[in-house]
C-alpha cells in the first residue's frame, strides 16, 4: 500500500518538528487572544461544530499538518479505503465498514463486487426478522412472546452495541419503541457477567443472540453454552431454536449449537470487530429492542459523516482535523493520552468502545510494511461523562499532567428538567460546565491572580494553574439516533486518519493473540489438574506458585455437575 519508507524521513515531518519550539514558547492566553484565529480554527456540518482553538497550535501549525497529510498521501489512502482496495494488507481484506451504512443504490466495490447488495439484503432480513418479533408473531417454546433479549459476544461485538444503546435508551422517540423491552449484554466470561445478564429474566420470554463470525470465540462460546443450559434447564432442548439466534458465517457450527441457520445473520471479513456496529452486530440486537426505523437513522448518521469525510476539502473536514491534531498531539508535543469528556451520561459509553477502537487499532510498533517504528503511534483514550469526571480525575488533568481533552456537549437535552425558581435547568447547569473547564484549562490561573484575590500566601502554589493545556469542543445540536450514528462515523474516520499519517495499519490486531494463546495452554493445566489431579508444569516459578495457590482452593461442585448462577 505504501513504500516502505517512514513517515518521521519526510521533509514535512521535520518542519513539524522544527515548528514545536515556537509553539511551546506560546501560551494559550495569548493564542486565544487573536480572535481571528479562534475563527478560522473551526468546523461545521449538518449543525454539528468543532472548536478546535484551544489547541496548542496556530494557523501556521494547520498548515504543515495538511502538508504532512499530503505527504502521508492522506486523500489516496482514503478513496482506497472507500474503493474496497485490500488496505488492510497483513489479513489480505478491504476495509469497509463504510458499505454498512451506504445507501440502497450505492457501488462499493471488493474483489470486483459491488457489496452494498449483500448488506441490504441482511439488513432486510434483519428488519423483517425484528417486525416479527416485536410484534409478538415470534414466540418461544411456551407460546409467550419474548420481550427480553441478551447479545453475547465479546470485544466490538460488545462494546459498540453497547455505547449506542445507552445513548439510545434516553432518546425520546427510541424510548418510546422499547417500552416493555429489554436488551442486555453478555461479554465476560466471568459467570458474575452471567449473573448480572440474566438476573430476573425468565427463559419463557427471553431471546439470546450470539455473535461470533466463526462461532469459535472462546469466551463468547462459553457463555452461549452456559445461556443455553439455562434456556434447557427450565424449557427443555426442544427450546433452543426459539430462543436462541445467531451472528455468523459458520452456519455448520450454527446449527450443531442448535441454532436453526435460517435465524444467522451474516457479516463479512471486510468488517474488523471494532467497526462492526453498524452491521447485523449492532443492528440486530438494536432493532429487536427499538425497531429497525430507529437503527436506521442511526445508520444513515453515520453515512452522512462517510460522505463529509470522503468528500470533504481537509481544511473543513471534521475527522481529518481531529486526526491530524491527535498526531499533532501525540508524535510532536509528546501527549501520550486523551480524554473524552461527554457532557451527556447518554454517552457514558463512549469512551469505553473509544479505547477500543483507537488502541486496537493504532497501538502498534511497526509501519504497514513491517519496519520497526521510530515513534509512538497511538494514545492512552479513557473518559468519563461530566460533570462526574470533574469529581474523579480533572485534579490531574489541571494541575498534574497534560492531557488533551475532547470535551462534547448537546445543545438540546434528550430529557430536559426545569424547576420552577432555579437559576438555571439542569442541563444549562451541566453545560455551563462544559463551557468552562476547557478555558480553565486554556488559561489556568496565575499568582498574581490570586494576590489579587487575596489567598493567603502559603496557598498560592496550591492553587496555581499554569494553563496552556489543550482541548476541542464538539458540540452537537441533539442527540437522536442520527447525531449518534454521526458521532461514532466521526470517531471512528480520525482514528483511521491518524493511521494513515503514521502509514500503519489500522485495521488488524496482531497484538491481542499472545494472550489468548499463553491462556489455550493455562486452560489445558487446569483441566489436567482439576480432572486428573497432573501438577503443575511448563510454566515459569512465578506463574506456576500463582497457580498453584489458585488450584489449592477445591471448587464446590465436582466438574462433572452443571451449575447455574442463582440470582
Amino acid at each position: 500500500m505504501a513504500s516502505s519508507a517512514l513517515i518521521c524521513d519526510t521533509e514535512q515531518w521535520k518542519a513539524l518538528q522544527a515548528h514545536v519550539g515556537a509553539i511551546q514558547k506560546t501560551h494559550l492566553r495569548d493564542l486565544m487572544a487573536d480572535a481571528d484565529r479562534c475563527k478560522a480554527m473551526t468546523a461545521e456540518f449538518e449543525g454539528i461544530f468543532l472548536d478546535y482553538s484551544r489547541q496548542q497550535a496556530t494557523g501556521e501549525t494547520i498548515e504543515k499538518l495538511l502538508k504532512l497529510a499530503e505527504a502521508a498521501k492522506l486523500k489516496e489512502k482514503i478513496e482506497k479505503m472507500f474503493k474496497g482496495e485490500k488496505i488492510n494488507t497483513t489479513e489480505n481484506r478491504s476495509v469497509l465498514h463504510v458499505a454498512l451504512r451506504a445507501p440502497r443504490d450505492a457501488v462499493i466495490n471488493s474483489d470486483g463486487v459491488n457489496v452494498v447488495p449483500e448488506v441490504w439484503s441482511v439488513k432486510d432480513k434483519i428488519k423483517q426478522f425484528s417486525e416479527t418479533f416485536r410484534s409478538g408473531s415470534w414466540v418461544g417454546a411456551t407460546g409467550k412472546a419474548l420481550t427480553n433479549v441478551v447479545s453475547v459476544g465479546i470485544g466490538g461485538s460488545f462494546l459498540g452495541p453497547l455505547f449506542v444503546h445507552t445513548a439510545l435508551q434516553t432518546d425520546p422517540e427510541a424510548a418510546e419503541c422499547a417500552k416493555g423491552r429489554q436488551l442486555r449484554f453478555l461479554a465476560n466470561v466471568d459467570p458474575v457477567d452471567v449473573a448480572r445478564s440474566i438476573k430476573d429474566l425468565d427463559p419463557e420470554t427471553t431471546l439470546v443472540v450470539v455473535v461470533s463470525k466463526t462461532f469459535t470465540t472462546a469466551e463468547t462460546m462459553l457463555n452461549a453454552r452456559t445461556l443455553k443450559e439455562w434456556i434447557i434447564s427450565s424449557l427443555g432442548p426442544q427450546a433452543v431454536s426459539k430462543h436462541m439466534i445467531a451472528v455468523s458465517t459458520n452456519l455448520k457450527l450454527v446449527k450443531e449449537f442448535g441454532i436453526d441457520p435460517n435465524n444467522a445473520f451474516a457479516f463479512w471479513d471486510w468488517v474488523g470487530g471494532r467497526y462492526s456496529v453498524c452491521s447485523a452486530v449492532g443492528v440486530l440486537p438494536l432493532s429487536l429492542q427499538y425497531g429497525f426505523p430507529i437503527v436506521q437513522k442511526f445508520l444513515e448518521g453515520a453515512s452522512s459523516i462517510d460522505n463529509h469525510f470522503h468528500s470533504s476539502s481537509f481544511e473543513k473536514n471534521i475527522p481529518v482535523l481531529l486526526g491530524l491534531l491527535s498526531v499533532w498531539n501525540v508524535s510532536f508535543l509528546g501527549y501520550p493520552a486523551r480524554a473524552i469528556l461527554p457532557y451527556s451520561q447518554a454517552l457514558e459509553k463512549l469512551a469505553p468502545h473509544i479505547q477500543q477502537l483507537s488502541m486496537e487499532s493504532n497501538g502498534k510498533g511497526v509501519s504497514i510494511d513491517g519496519v520497526q517504528l521510530p515513534l509512538e503511534t497511538g494514545e492512552i483514550d479513557f473518559g468519563e461523562p461530566g460533570t462526574n469526571g470533574q469529581h474523579s480525575f480533572y485534579q490531574l488533568i489541571h494541575q498534574g499532567r497534560v492531557i488533551p481533552c475532547d470535551f462534547i456537549g448537546v445543545v438540546k437535552s434528550q430529557q430536559p428538567v426545569y424547576l420552577k425558581g432555579e437559576t438555571v435547568s439542569n442541563h444549562d447547569e451541566l453545560m455551563s460546565n462544559f463551557f468552562a473547564q476547557p478555558d480553565a484549562l486554556a488559561y489556568g490561573k496565575t499568582p498574581e491572580q490570586l494576590h489579587g484575590e487575596n489567598v493567603p500566601e502559603h496557598l498560592i502554589p496550591h492553587k496555581t494553574f499554569k494553563g496552556n493545556r489543550p482541548s476541542l469542543s464538539l458540540l452537537l445540536p441533539t442527540l437522536s439516533a442520527y447525531e449518534i450514528g454521526q458521532l461514532l462515523s466521526i470517531y471512528e474516520h480520525r482514528i483511521a486518519v491518524q493511521g494513515f499519517i503514521w502509514g500503519i495499519n489500522s485495521f488488524d490486531q496482531w497484538g491481542v493473540e499472545l494472550g489468548k494463546s499463553l491462556a489455550s495452554q493455562v486452560r489445558k493445566q487446569l483441566h489436567g489438574s482439576r480432572i486428573e489431579g497432573k501438577p503443575v508444569e511448563g510454566f515459569n516459578h512465578s506463574t506456576s506458585s500463582l497457580l498453584a495457590r489458585y488450584l489449592a482452593v477445591k471448587p464446590s461442585t465436582p466438574y462433572d455437575t452443571t451449575v447455574l448462577p442463582k440470582v
